[in-house]
Formats: structure tokens, sequence, C-alpha cells
């Protein structure tokens, strides 16, 4: 396996130099450069860390994988808030059929696409000294290697073993920090401890290292010093160290204000939103990404699945005065008739959309669950409140005798759908994933009113989950096999230390 991430990774940076940064990779390329004229210069070296970011997120597996996105969609279809609607992309890992058998295509096609940033990000970090430039620059892209290193172990270790506080010594994956060569051996998984210590490391040390960096206010989609916090915020979330995970994500999202009423019901598709703190960019020319609204967007007339519905139950969650609860919507439309709109995302008039990863609402809930864990009500309350005031939903008094951490949660999951937390969340409190069929308390359909393309309104049955046990028929429990992303077989072939 890492022989051919080596061989791919130099590839990848072959193309990155001879090639514009909007042409799609080529992955036979008919020329080659010398990994010393690669990594000979910084100039060139930012050219690796922008092809890594573009292989990140435009690398093609299928239709239902399109990079990294893949990875948010599969997460919030095994959740509780998703009802997946039909035989296309999300259909398999909805039904937990996929991710925990080593043979699945998409289950090989994750594992390679973040060992591959590791690899491309391990090249950067090992050999940018020695590059020509300046100590600023050379500063960056250290920073911003490490950063994407981190991000990709921080994965493994939400995905590919149960939580960090359930059993920190749990075996996860293994940890390369050097460039891997032909002559490179597969290492044996590293515990959970061992790869959160090298995710915290590495963003501290990026945190520093991308103090002076100034990103220009269009290209959020470049890694500064508030994405190193706000994945730093991530780790130490998962690692229980609520102090430090409160101040990280404090830092992350100053100067990122919360989004007006009329910017939320816009459709989560512009990168300079003002709460975005880190996306991808798409343009016409640079789209692959954008695919992944073709299940989000379930109301745009260039939409083509209608996959990512709502759970009807997850509706009731909301206020009626809570701006998020207007985006619901009952489809009316043949074939579609009672299954539930969110109208959180929508494509732009170009039918393109720009993908979100980190937003400033998050970092307030990761503040508001961390001062719960740690006691501290009054804080925990006053950014719970903050966020739900900009939202217009009725705030969070200590005489509702609502347990706070469970509001917070609950709060995470209505803020968040379809940002790709939902299976995470999952794993990390040890919680089970929770779904029921759209019926009352006899067993009977439960009734909606919809608008049909002509206009008329008709009474239909409401949809809602249609898979709420595991593929053996046992019902959903926490800390399940079923909710882990495998190892894929082939590696376990390739490495014998595995």
């Amino acid at each position: 396996m890492y022989n051919k991430i080596r061989n791919i990774s130099l590839i990848l940076t072959t193309i990155l130099l001879l090639g514009s940064c909007k042409d799609v990779l080529d992955t036979e390329p008919t020329t080659a450069i010398p990994e010393s004229e690669i990594y000979k210069n910084t100039a060139n070296i930012q050219t690796v860390i922008n092809g890594t970011w573009r292989y990140l997120n435009d690398t093609y597996f299928t239709f239902a994988n399109p990079g990294y996105s893949a990875f948010m969609r599969t997460s919030d279809a095994m959740g509780n808030d998703v009802a997946v609607t039909t035989k296309y992309g999300y259909r398999d890992p909805y039904a937990f059929t996929e991710l925990y058998n080593p043979a699945a295509y998409r289950v090989r096609s994750f594992w390679t696409l973040l060992y591959k940033v590791i690899d491309n990000a391990n090249n950067v970090i090992a050999k940018v000294d020695a590059a020509e430039g300046t100590q600023e620059s050379k500063d960056i892209l250290k920073g911003q290697a490490k950063t994407l290193r981190a991000f990709a172990y921080l994965n493994l270790g939400s995905f590919y073993q149960f939580s960090y506080l359930k059993d920190k010594k749990a075996l996860v994956a293994p940890i390369y920090t050097e460039p891997s060569t032909t002559s490179t051996k597969g290492n044996p998984r590293a515990t959970l401890e061992e790869l959160y210590n090298l995710v915290i490391s590495d963003l501290s040390d990026a945190s520093t290292l991308l103090a002076s960096y100034n990103r220009p206010a269009a290209e959020k989609y470049k890694i500064n010093k508030p994405v190193a916090q706000g994945l730093l915020a991530r780790a130490y979330l998962q690692t229980g160290a609520w102090d430090l995970a409160a101040k990280a994500a404090e830092a992350a999202s100053a100067g990122f204000p919360l989004m007006t009423t009329a910017a939320y019901q816009e459709g989560f598709n512009d990168l300079q939103n003002t709460e975005w703190i880190w996306g991808h960019l798409q343009t016409n020319e640079q789209s692959t990404a954008s695919y992944t609204f073709h299940y989000l967007d379930v109301s745009s007339e260039g939409s083509y699945y209608y996959s990512f519905m709502a759970d009807p139950f997850f509706k009731e969650l909301f206020d009626q005065n809570d701006i998020r609860y207007k985006l619901f919507e009952w489809d009316g439309e043949t074939g579609r008739e009672g299954f539930l709109r969110y109208k959180k995302f929508k494509f732009k008039p170009n039918l393109i959309g720009d993908i979100v990863y980190m937003r400033s609402a998050e970092m307030l809930l990761i503040q508001a669950e961390s001062f719960a864990r740690e006691g501290k009500t009054d804080e925990a309350i006053s950014a719970l409140n903050k966020l739900r005031s900009a939202r217009n939903a009725t705030l969070y008094t200590t005489t509702q005798n609502k347990d706070l951490l469970s509001e917070i949660l609950i709060e995470r999951r209505k803020e968040l759908w379809g940002e790709g937390f939902a299976l995470s969340d999952i794993i990390r409190n040890q919680k089970s994933v929770e779904r029921k069929a759209y019926i009352d308390n006899q067993g009977s359909p439960i009734k909606v009113t919809v608008t049909t393309p002509t206009g008329a309104t008709k009474i239909v049955n409401g949809q809602g989950h249609r898979v709420i046990k595991f593929p053996d028929g046992t019902n959903f429990t926490a800390n399940s096999r079923y909710y882990l992303f495998a190892i894929p077989q082939e590696e376990g072939q390739q490495n014998p230390n595995l």
C-alpha cells in the first residue's frame, strides 16, 4: 500500500508543477520531474500543498465518492437525522451494510485518500527546510502541511476506532511521519493516544508556524492559524481536554461573526459566508466537489438525487420561530410525496456550491459543550444562547428542567446537520443511533399535507426512516462495530505488521 502511495504522491507533485491548478489531475503522466526539482524552492512546494488540497477534495473514486466530501456525506447518512430516500450514493452507509466490510470499494477509497494526503504532507515537512526561499514562507508551508497531516489522522481517529474516552489504548491505524519510499515497511496500528498526541503536536506547531500568515479574505480554502486552532479544538474535544478545547475554539472563531438570518437561508454554498472559517472553493472550471450537492440539495430544480431528506422527528427538535425551522417543507412531487425536505443546502444558479469545512457556530458549540462538561454552567449557557439567539430560537434557562449537556448535543445536531458530524459525534459520545419509523402510537402512518406541482394540496403518508435496525436485525446500540470504518482488505494483505 505504501509503495503505491509513494508512487502516486510523486506523480501528483509532478503534475502540479507541469500544469495549471485548474487542470484535472492526470494519473498517467508522460513526463516526470526529479524530486529534487519538486522540492527545490518554496514556490514549487506551495504547488504541492495546493495540489494535495485539490487531491483531498476533487479525487473522484465514483460519483458517490467526490473526495473528502464523501466522508461527510457518509457520516451524516449513518446518523440519526438524515433519511436517505433513494437507491443512489449513500444507500449502503445509511443501512450500515458497507463501511465495516474491508472489501468494500468506499472503504478502500477513504483509506487511500487519507494516507496519500499524509504522505504528501510528510514530504513537505521533511524537505521544506532545505528548499530555497524565505524562512517565513517555509514556516507557512510547514504549518499548512502539519495541519493537513493532522486533519487526516484526526479523521482516522474519529471513524476507525471507538471513543478516545472509552479506551485511549485501543489500536486504530498506522502512523507515518516520514516520506514513504519503495523500501518503506508497513507499521503496526498505533493507539488512539499515540495518534492524538501526534495530531495535537502537529496542530500546536502549526498554530505557531502560521502565526504571521495573513490569508487573503477571499481564499478561505487556504490553511491559516484559525483553521489549525479549529482542528485543535476538535482534537481536544475528542480527548476530553475540555478547557483547552474551549480556548482553542474561541481563538479559531475570532473574526468570524455568526451569519444573518438571510445568509442562513441562502443555501450554505458560499465560501464568503461570514461564519465560514474553512471550506473548499468551487468554480465553473473546478467543480468536482459540487457533485455532493446532488445529494444534499432537495429543493433546486437542477438537483438530481433528492437523497438527503430529513427525519420528520428531527423537525420536532426545533422551535417554530427558529429560522432553521422555516427550512422544512413536505415534498409533494410525484414519487417523493410525503418526504421531508430540509432546504439548508442549495446549488448556486450555475449548479455549483462551495463546501463548508468549519464554521464559527461549531466553535461556539465546542465551547458550550466543554464548559458544560467542566461544570461551568453559566459559561455553557451563555455560549449556547449566543447561538440560539442568532437563530431566533428559544433561549435555554435553568427553569426549563432540561439537562444542559443534552440540550447542547441536540443543538449540535440541529446546527450542523449535513456537515459531516453525525456519526463521529455518535462514536465520540458513545451514543446509539436513534431512528424510528414515522408512525403513530397505534403503528399507523402519520398523515401530512403536501402541495403538488399543480398547486393543489393533498394528504399523504409522511415518510421517514426506512432503516431502523442493523443488518443482522438487532437494535441500534452504542459502540457497535457497524459504526466503525474498516481497514481495507488490501492493506491487511500488504502490511504484515498491521
